[in-house]
């Protein structure tokens, strides 16, 4: 399988798990953003499964030793899968799914933003690459775990781990907004 495969094999199978309103949408510049997809935010040539092909890996039980390595192996090059760096700095607007990290009673404060319903509460997280934190303007009232939103804002290439995944962006005072559907043209 080549790395152009293998590539288009990821965005495949993170756009097959989100819904149809969050897949690739046309780059356009609403309010001076650029409209992103997930998949733009993974570097082209970026194999996720490089180095953990292995002769005869189908026929590995779950309770093989062998299994337990390739899944922290696996763990281990997601945490690791890198930003698309020529990002940095550009002023975006993406949709996804809110995972909370710190909230006070003035409301939400930073938040994980994914690409499909139950990333990195339900399921184990997606690859860094697929992580964005999300650090609001001002505290956010009225918002819950997996609520669909659209955020805006300048994107940085910036790991950060948490509790319930490692971010290879970051979104600084960045404006939240409910998700609605973009108009049709």
């Amino acid at each position: 399988m080549t790395s152009l495969t293998r590539r288009r094999w990821l965005a495949l199978s993170l756009a097959a798990a989100a819904p149809a309103c969050l897949r690739a949408q046309p780059a356009t510049k609403p309010g001076g953003y650029s409209l992103l997809s997930w998949e733009d935010l993974v570097p082209k040539g970026w194999d996720p499964m490089k180095g953990l092909q292995a002769p005869g890996l189908a026929a590995i039980n779950d309770g093989d030793p062998a299994a337990a390595d390739m899944m922290r192996r696996l763990r281990e090059a997601w945490d690791n899968a890198p930003a698309e760096t020529r990002l940095d700095g550009t002023a975006i607007k993406l949709p996804g799914y809110l995972v909370p990290l710190d909230e006070s009673r003035t409301g939400l404060t930073e938040f994980l933003l994914v690409p499909y319903f139950g990333a990195c509460i339900h399921t184990p997280p997606p690859p860094a690459n697929q992580i964005v934190l999300v650090q609001p303007s001002q505290p956010l009232q009225g918002y819950h775990a997996m609520d669909t939103v659209w955020v805006s804002g300048r994107l940085r290439a910036a790991r950060q781990g948490s509790p319930m995944g490692t971010a290879a962006y970051r979104l600084e005072a960045a404006l939240v907004e409910r998700y609605t559907t973009p108009p049709q043209r």
